[in-house]
Order: C-alpha cells, then structure tokens, then sequence
C-alpha cells in the first residue's frame, strides 16, 4: 500500500514539474508585458528639420484619426504592422517602422520623400517630385527647392524632368546657381540662374522609349551642358560681364549663342 501510494506521489510529481517546466518556457517564449497599458510613445522622424513634410505631431493625427494611437491601449492590442502600414499610406512617408518594448513603450520610427524639385506648371498643378520621380502633393513645405514651370505634364515629370532636376542638385554649384526650370511648348529647357541677369536656354531633353536608357541619356546631356556652361562663366562672363547677356543658348554641341541686351 505505502509502495503505491509512494509511486502516486511520484507520478504526481513528476507531472507537475513537467506541467511547470512546460509553463516556463512558455513565459520565456512569450514573456508576459510588465506594463499592460501602453504609457509612453516615442517617434522619431528622420531629418524631420530639414525635409520638413512631417512632425511628431502630424504623425500622432494620422494614427488617431485611424484610432491606432498607443498610448493608454493594452499592449497586447497594439499592432504594430497595422500602425506601419497606416504611416505608408501617407505620400510624405518613404519607411515607417514599429515595435513594442517590455516597458510600456512603443516606438516608431519613420524616413520621409526627399523633395528635389517643385512643379508649378500652366496648368495650375503644384506638387513636388521627390528623389525617386514620385509625385508628392503640395504641402506647407517651404525649404528653397528649384521651381519648375511651363508646360510639363506629370508624365513628363517623372520620366525626364526628375533627371534633370537630379542632376543640378547633385552639383553643389549648380543646385545654388539654378532657381527655375522652365519647359516650353516644344519641350525645350531653359534655366533661369540665381547670379546673371539672362536666360539660360539648353534645348530639349533627349527623348526615347527604352525605360532604363532614359536616365543615362537624361543625364549625360544635362552634365555636358553644364560643363560647358560652366567654362563659358568661367572664361566668358568674368570677362564681359555677368549682366551683359539676356539670352546664353547651349542647344548646338559647336557654339554657344549669346543674345545682348
């Protein structure tokens, strides 16, 4: 009886030291949170003072606005792909990323679009193109972008005007030379510089049908242009004068054409 009774126990007790152990890798793999309640929110914005589209605060509107703001929600509620995927819905957002903490907090962390150019076409359309050549709308920002305007259609802007808005602010001289693009009806560029009282006129953007050529040509004429843009201010204009021309045309590889005022 006691040689039973003596088994039962150990039976019984190696039952329940197998029922803990599974009990404690369970709350190892999946520790329960110290703090139920969210009670903190932390959002960081990736050069937020320079690019300017979003703050913290715009951010927090978003996800209330979706009722997907933490704070003060059980954390086993908080989602944290619901509030990503929330946050890439925005045109301004380019990643968002969100993770739960032990402590209560939940953090997020967002990059935004780099604008490099805003269009202001004859149409009356007014949006930026970001460093990718996505559209963007039009917003509070106010950092000094190039304008571009004339007639450019939002086709045209993302498949040429993008490279060649990439290409001046690539160059440190140019993106501080240049204030405004303007495409005319046949499709001709001209550019309009902060220093000089003329008009710079480079002729039209190479065009072709083959997607992955576009950039390369795109670019390549644009930097052979400015190049020699560049030598004709360095070794014509410091000599006769920056405000002596209204008109300086690059359209032909052999000449340069200066139109006097």
């Amino acid at each position: 009886m006691k040689l039973r009774l003596k088994k039962i126990l150990t039976v019984t007790l190696c039952v329940a030291l197998a029922g803990y152990v599974v009990l404690a890798m369970t709350a190892f793999n999946h520790p329960k949170e110290a703090y139920p309640l969210c009670t903190k929110v932390v959002i960081n914005i990736e050069d937020e003072s320079t690019n300017g589209f979003l703050s913290t605060t715009e951010v927090r509107s978003i996800l209330e606005r979706a009722r997907l703001y933490p704070y003060k929600k059980l954390m086993k509620d908080v989602n944290p792909r619901d509030i990503e995927d929330k946050l890439k819905d925005s045109p301004f957002v380019k990643t968002a990323q969100c993770y739960k903490a032990k402590d209560g907090c939940v953090s997020i962390s967002i990059t935004q679009r780099l604008p490099i150019i805003r269009v202001k076409n004859v149409a009356g359309e007014d949006y930026y193109l970001d460093d990718h050549g996505g559209i963007m709308p039009n917003s509070n920002y106010t950092s000094d972008l190039i304008i571009a305007t004339g007639y450019i259609s939002k086709w045209y802007a993302r498949n040429y005007l993008s490279f060649l808005a990439m290409q001046i602010m690539g160059d440190d001289f140019w993106r501080n030379q240049v204030v405004q693009i303007n495409i005319l009806p046949d499709l001709g560029v001209e550019l309009v510089p902060r220093v000089g009282d003329h008009v710079v006129y480079l002729g039209a953007l190479p065009q072709t049908k083959y997607v992955n050529r576009r950039k390369d040509l795109v670019c390549g004429f644009v930097a052979k242009k400015l190049d020699r843009l560049g030598k004709f201010y360095k070794y014509g204009l410091s000599q006769a004068g920056w405000n002596k021309y209204s008109c300086i045309d690059l359209e032909f590889d052999n000449q340069i054409i200066c139109k006097k005022k």
